[in-house]
């Protein structure tokens, strides 16, 4: 049926290249949300009038955000391949593409982190800090737990960022639908299999916005 209304289409290619796109997405997501939220805690503690507040830590901290969250995407591929090259041994394929999407996508969820820790009732931070409350205590009792919910949405507008970052780094070898609407579609002047594709993508993207709003609302107590 697929083949018939996109005769250029394989199945085989599509499902791989569906796979690659998932694969790429969750490991990368998944050490995002770690160090992001590290980093995040990290800024958020270091900030002014916090239990770590130290302003030459916050800056560079901040600074590291700022810069790895701003440069372009596709640079910044290029610019990490000897790093790429030295960890993974290889600047091709999908586990090749892991390190570009992590440093991509962390410190963007780290700012989020921090803002969804300001946005803490202060109130409840001090009651905490006067009960002698440490760091650990306020991160893992406090922070988190009263974030939840909008940690929960940053980590979906996150990993929405990571599937087209994919797509990015498919056109420079990575694999996935990035690469098959690329090579196979663009390449090749085949439309319907950039059309397909691109369906796969939205549809991913459509998959991981219901499963965060829902994740949301439930984490939400309001």
């Amino acid at each position: 049926m697929l083949e018939a209304l996109f005769p250029h289409v394989r199945l085989d290619s599509l499902l791989q290249a569906t796979y690659d796109t998932i694969y790429m997405t969750a490991l990368a997501g998944a050490a995002t949300f770690i160090l992001g939220l590290i980093l995040g805690a990290l800024l958020f503690l270091t900030g002014p009038g916090q239990l770590l507040a130290n302003r030459f830590v916050y800056g560079l901290l901040s600074m590291f955000s700022n810069v790895f969250r701003s440069i372009p995407f596709i640079i910044l591929i290029v610019l990490l391949i000897p790093f790429t090259k030295l960890l993974v041994g290889r600047i091709l394929g999908v586990n090749a593409a892991l390190p570009a999407l992590i440093v991509g996508a962390a410190p963007f969820y780290a700012r989020l982190v921090e803002i969804a820790f300001r946005d803490v009732d202060r109130g409840v931070l001090e009651a905490t800090r006067a009960m002698g409350g440490g760091i650990f205590t306020t991160v893992f009792k406090v922070l988190i737990p009263e974030s939840s919910p909008a940690l929960a949405a940053g980590l979906t507008v996150t990993l929405i960022s990571l599937v087209g970052f994919t797509a990015m780094a498919g056109v420079i070898g990575a694999g996935g639908l990035g690469h098959l609407a690329y090579l196979e579609g663009f390449q090749r002047n085949n439309a319907d299999v950039t059309l397909v594709a691109t369906a796969m993508v939205l549809v991913i993207v459509f998959i991981i916005q219901f499963v965060g709003d829902a994740v949301t609302r439930r984490l939400d107590k309001r």
